[in-house]
């Protein structure tokens, strides 16, 4: 997979588990951050302001599970 070959996927812990794939049960996670755009930020070129989520890619199925904050 293009996008993410340059880092090695990793298991993830949240609040204190361990995160497994609702898909196909992989642990193993590519980490990412991804900007939460809204229509008005974006109308008015402000998408800077607007939050970011961290996104969990399985490495298997390549699903994304989304955490809004830290």
């Amino acid at each position: 997979m293009g996008l993410f070959s340059e880092d090695t996927p990793e298991i993830v812990e949240i609040m204190g588990k361990k995160l497994v794939c609702p898909i196909c049960s992989n642990t193993n996670f590519w980490q990412r951050s991804a900007q939460l755009n809204t229509a008005v930020a974006s109308f008015f070129n402000l998408d800077w302001a607007n939050r970011s989520a961290t996104c969990f890619v399985c490495s298997n199925c390549t699903h994304i599970s989304w955490f809004l904050g830290n």
